[in-house]
C-alpha cells in the first residue's frame, strides 16, 4: 500500500530549509535564482513574481541541471541557490526535493507559494514573464 502524497510531501520537506516570502526576497537579493513553476493561467490570475524565471514543472530538472545540454544559462553550478515557487507551496516542495536529488544541494522552496507572497504584502506585476521553455 502506498504511504500517500502527504507522506511524500513530508519526506520532501524534511530535507529542505524552506524560506518565508521575506527570506526569499533576501535570498534573491543575495543572488539566489527564483523559479516560478506556476501555469500560465495561474500567473495570469495571480500576477507575476518580480525577478522570477518561469520554468514549467515538466522540464524543471533539465533546465536547472548544470550538466544538461538543455540547461538555462543561469544553471551555473550544483551549489547555486535556487528557490522554487508554485501557487500554494506544495508542488514546489516536491520540485525542490527533486532538484536536491539531482545534486543541487541548495535548492529549496518558499512557504505558502505565491499566495504566501501576496499575504506578506509583497509586490506582483502584470508581466511580461521571463518564460524559459
Amino acid at each position: 500500500m502506498s504511504p500517500g502524497v502527504d507522506a511524500l510531501l513530508e519526506q520532501a520537506r524534511a530535507g529542505l530549509r524552506r524560506l518565508s516570502p521575506l527570506e526569499t526576497v533576501e535570498a534573491v537579493r543575495a543572488g539566489a535564482l527564483l523559479v516560478d513553476t506556476r501555469t500560465e493561467a495561474q500567473r495570469r490570475e495571480q500576477g507575476e513574481l518580480p525577478g522570477a524565471i518561469v520554468i514549467e514543472r515538466t522540464v524543471l530538472e533539465w533546465r536547472l541541471d548544470p550538466a544538461s545540454e538543455w540547461r538555462i544559462p543561469e544553471a551555473t553550478g550544483y551549489d547555486r541557490e535556487i528557490v522554487v515557487v508554485c501557487r500554494h507551496g506544495y508542488s514546489s516542495s516536491l520540485a525542490a526535493a527533486s532538484l536536491q536529488a539531482l545534486g543541487l544541494r541548495n535548492a529549496t522552496d518558499m512557504i505558502g507559494g505565491v499566495e504566501g507572497w501576496r499575504e506578506a504584502g509583497l509586490p506582483l506585476n502584470d508581466g511580461p514573464a521571463d518564460v524559459r521553455p
